[in-house]
């Protein structure tokens, strides 16, 4: 099954301090900034990515686009959020969504949707990383083996079902 991610555009950009100051100098750059980081991490994993900015702060050419770089760029139209836009995707997506959102509002509901979520923060670390790793041409470290161990571990330990599929997700970033 394939993941979609669903990305709060402008929380992601002003959460993370690279993306920020090219945000701070302008608007667009910060967009452009991210398209470019989100283009080189679509190359590497090959997951859909939507990438969702409230509509009043941008260009009218800039509307016009709807796919760059591979990745599909939404816009919310007039008197609309882009919180209202993601979360009609993540309703409509349930459990093929990945959203990407610090905004509490927008986590709360992807999750009651059965959507995975992530924090921005963590996003732009998993991001980071994987792009460090396709330049650096390391392989994951991660072998994914049994450690031998006297610890116990009993059903009381087990995360809840929704828990365990939102690190699935998590982990094929």
């Amino acid at each position: 099954m394939s993941i979609h991610i669903i990305i709060d555009g402008y929380n992601l950009i002003r959460r993370s301090s690279s993306l920020s100051t090219f945000d701070q100098q302008d608007i667009q750059l910060g967009r452009e900034a991210l398209l470019d980081t989100l283009a080189t991490y679509k190359r590497i994993k090959r997951h859909k990515i939507t990438v969702v900015f409230d509509g009043t702060n941008a260009s009218p050419f800039a509307l016009q686009k709807d796919q760059i770089k591979g990745i599909k760029v939404k816009f919310s139209r007039n008197g609309e959020t882009a919180d209202t836009v993601i979360k009609r995707m993540a309703a409509r997506e349930r459990e093929k969504a990945l959203v990407v959102s610090s905004d509490l509002d927008i986590v709360n509901f992807a999750a009651s949707m059965g959507a995975a979520t992530i924090s921005s923060s963590a996003f732009e670390e998993k991001i980071t990383m994987a792009v460090y790793m396709d330049t650096k041409g390391l392989e994951s470290q991660d072998q994914g083996g049994w450690t031998p161990t006297t610890k116990k571990k009993g059903p009381s330990r087990r995360l809840s079902k929704r828990k365990r599929r939102n690190r699935i997700k998590i982990k094929k970033l």
